[in-house]
């Protein structure tokens, strides 16, 4: 499942990801990937972001603030007349 497109608010440090698997394990939507030894975002837009991939790496290599992205995207786009977006 996809929500707005380009919105949510989840980053990924590859400098500080090891490769653990923990993001791949805790994730329901598979926004993850094994890459080259490490993880990385295979598709930010499946993101609902609950927050479980930030809160189980034990390194730090992840951050999403909770819930506010596709909220934040429906408000800016209702005060500006424009298609939902993040900014």
């Amino acid at each position: 499942m996809k929500y707005l497109k380009d919105v949510a608010t989840l980053k990924h440090n590859p400098e500080k990801c090891t490769g653990c698997g923990m993001c791949l394990t805790v994730c329901p939507h598979r926004v993850f990937e094994p890459c080259e030894g490490k993880v990385r975002i295979a598709d930010r837009d499946r993101c609902m972001e609950c927050g479980a991939c930030a809160l189980n790496c034990p390194f730090g290599a992840i951050e999403v603030h909770q819930g506010v992205g596709c909220a934040a995207a429906i408000l800016a786009g209702m005060l500006t007349g424009e298609e939902p977006r993040c900014c």
